[in-house]
Order: structure tokens, then C-alpha cells, then sequence
């Protein structure tokens, strides 16, 4: 039986950015990257071709996918744009939203006298939208959206305002499920639907969440 997946090409990103501030500090976030890699392997499992991009990470590359390793907002945007086209792209990544306007060539001294330090922040590239508006746009674009509270609404408002066609949410700090954790539940939002998939191991919730892209591909 011919594997899902054969012969389409499926992009993912995944782990976090770090934005340096100076050579020894940077901006950073939780993510581990699990989701994102299981989602790689399982991808891989239906007979994708998989490439994925991804942040700093301490994972081992799923048996045979292309990896392609970033460490910055910015970095990540060029690498995925780069590697374009692709029949799937699956932004799993924790990306910052800001980044620091400039990076010190030095480490940042404390200063005598003051018990503060101001960063001027700017935003990071948009990721999901950018692909989405690419002349190559994939065929089918998914997003995740990780959130503290009222998940659908912001999930469905990202789903719209970045012209995706499925998102995948989740309730950070839930018992179930979220980030530096093995399990995970997400809820899949797209223009009409959702399904619930897990609470599982990411391994089984990522089989679960491209079982369904492949399945809404191919329709």
C-alpha cells in the first residue's frame, strides 16, 4: 500500500530562536523542540520527504530527514523561505516575536548607579505569514499556537489574520501537556472543523496531527 505521504515534500520548523543581546546572553524560550521533531519523524513515517529547520535544540535528527540548524528568528525565516517550495510546511517552531534592535560587541558591563538595563526591541519576521503569501506557497500551511488562556479564540484568530489552513493549539502549563514535557494534547482548529487529538506522547499526538494533514491533502 502505497505510504500517505510518498512523494511529497513536507517542510518543519521547530525548537526555539535565541536572540543574542551580547556574546555571552540572549532571548530564549522554553521550547525543547520535541513536538516539532516527532512531528519530522512521523511525517517521514508516511513517506515524506522531510527537511527541517530548527533552533538550538538537544535532539537527535529523526532517521531520514534533512536538518537544517538556525539560531535566530531571522536565520530560521531565511532557512525556511529557502527551502522552498514544498507540497507541506508545518511551523512547530517557538519563534520570538522580538528581537534586539542592535547586539553589543562586548558583554554588557552593570553600570554604577543603576539598577536597570533597557533593551529596545524590534519584531521578527513572520514566519507562517510570509510562507503563506509566498509565490510558492505550499499546498497546505499549519501553524501552531501555544496559549495561556482562551485558546480558540487566538488560535482561530491566527488561523485567519495569517491565511493558514489548519493550527494547532495548546494551553501552556496544562497538566496534559506543553512545553520541556514528553506528552502533549493540542486541539486542530481549521476553517469549519477541529479535532481534539491526544492527550498522548508527542510521538503519538505528532502520528495523530499529520495522519490528519495528510488525510485533509489529499482530500
Amino acid at each position: 500500500m502505497t505510504a500517505p505521504l510518498a512523494g511529497r515534500r513536507v517542510l518543519v520548523s521547530a525548537g526555539p530562536t535565541y536572540e543574542d543581546i551580547d556574546p555571552v546572553r540572549f532571548l530564549g524560550n522554553r521550547s525543547s523542540g520535541k513536538m516539532g521533531y516527532a512531528v519530522a519523524a512521523a511525517a517521514h513515517a508516511l513517506g515524506a520527504q522531510v527537511v527541517l529547520v530548527s533552533g538550538p535544540v538537544h535532539l537527535d535528527t529523526p532517521a531520514g530527514v534533512q536538518r537544517i540548524d538556525v539560531r535566530s528568528a531571522a536565520q530560521m525565516h531565511a532557512a525556511v523561505l529557502g527551502a522552498l517550495p514544498a507540497d507541506v510546511y508545518i511551523g512547530a517552531a517557538a519563534v520570538a516575536d522580538f528581537t534586539p534592535r542592535s547586539v553589543s560587541e562586548h558583554k554588557i558591563k552593570k553600570t554604577a548607579g543603576s539598577d536597570t538595563l533597557v533593551l529596545e526591541l524590534v519584531r521578527t519576521p513572520d514566519i507562517l505569514a510570509d510562507v503563506a503569501a509566498d509565490p510558492r506557497r505550499p499546498v497546505l500551511v499549519a501553524g501552531f499556537a501555544a496559549e495561556t488562556h482562551e485558546v480558540e479564540r487566538y488560535a482561530r484568530d491566527k488561523l485567519r489574520r495569517k491565511r493558514l489552513d489548519l493550527i494547532a493549539a495548546n494551553l501552556v502549563g496544562a497538566a496534559e501537556g506543553g512545553f520541556e514535557r514528553d506528552d502533549n494534547a493540542l486541539t486542530v482548529y481549521w476553517e469549519g472543523g477541529e479535532r481534539r487529538l491526544g492527550p498522548a506522547s508527542k510521538t503519538e499526538v505528532a502520528a495523530q496531527l499529520v495522519a490528519l494533514i495528510a488525510g485533509r491533502l489529499g482530500a
